[in-house]
């Protein structure tokens, strides 16, 4: 791949996908430019991946055929007002902030004939398991939108969706894992609760995690012919899923995604 890429904001999510890119042989380091405010972490990010930092907007964006904007949501605003004079409509824009439309990006650069991909990955991509919710507009080509793609296959796996359903994926994917954490939370405390040491507790309950969704991603049943397998006649398991059903728990869990979902609306329109 000989397009070069920038990016706005050097945090977590952008070392993540810098280090997969890289281990995928996508780009080299002198192909990756970067803008980081926060002088120790851009010092960092240079010395650890001997990336190219730029502090001007106007050379940045001559540079780079690719602009990744890996920035929150409440400062882009400010990024793209500085950016705004720099960007031509050959640039790939790229935008993994939460709730902020395409029509946003439109919006504050001043035109709607640039090309725009917005993206909802999560946490797991900084271990190179990451799930990516991929939308973009009109000037997007297939061509451009497989170079996306491949950016975020490298961190994990990616989802193409209509803008319509990035919202529904914020609240399953992109908020998912803080659901999962607190389920792995308790399972270790009732561990705890039950006797086990906090090591065993902790060390159980990640893998039975682990397993079990690594078992229905191989055997791609049914979540509820996998649990069969578990629930015998008369048994602990079928006597611990009658509290859950009694208690709501999939009602819980149901509802906590849409509230995420609105909350991601909500953002949206705040913009």
């Amino acid at each position: 791949m000989n397009k070069q890429i920038g990016f706005i904001g050097g945090g977590q999510m952008a070392e993540a996908l810098i280090k997969g890119m890289l281990a995928a042989k996508l780009y080299s380091a002198d192909d990756i430019y970067l803008i980081e405010p926060n002088t120790i972490r851009r010092e960092l990010m240079e010395s650890k991946y001997g990336l190219q930092c730029i502090e001007s907007h106007e050379k940045f964006w001559s540079e780079c055929d690719i602009v990744l904007i890996a920035v929150k949501p409440q400062v882009m605003s400010k990024v793209l007002a500085a950016a705004q004079p720099f960007v031509t409509d050959d640039k790939i824009i790229i935008t993994i902030a939460a709730g902020l439309p395409i029509s946003f990006y439109e919006t504050q650069l001043g035109s709607n004939g640039f090309k725009i991909i917005r993206v909802m990955p999560n946490t797991p991509a900084l271990v190179l398991e990451g799930t990516s919710a991929i939308c973009c507009n009109n000037n997007v080509t297939d061509k451009e939108l497989q170079i996306a793609e491949n950016i975020f296959n490298a961190v994990g796996i990616s989802v193409l969706l209509d803008e319509t359903y990035l919202d529904a994926a914020t609240g399953l994917s992109g908020s998912g894992p803080a659901y999962v954490f607190s389920f792995i939370e308790a399972l270790i405390d009732a561990g705890i609760k039950v006797g086990l040491t906090r090591y065993s507790a902790e060390t159980m309950a990640v893998q039975t995690v682990l397993g079990a969704a690594r078992l229905m991603e191989k055997e791609k049943k049914h979540p509820a012919v996998l649990r069969s397998m578990v629930t015998s006649p008369g048994g602990t398991s079928i006597a611990a899923h009658h509290f859950l059903e009694k208690k709501g728990f999939n009602g819980i869990i149901m509802d906590a995604v849409e509230i995420a979902v609105n909350k991601s609306i909500e953002l949206g329109k705040q913009s």
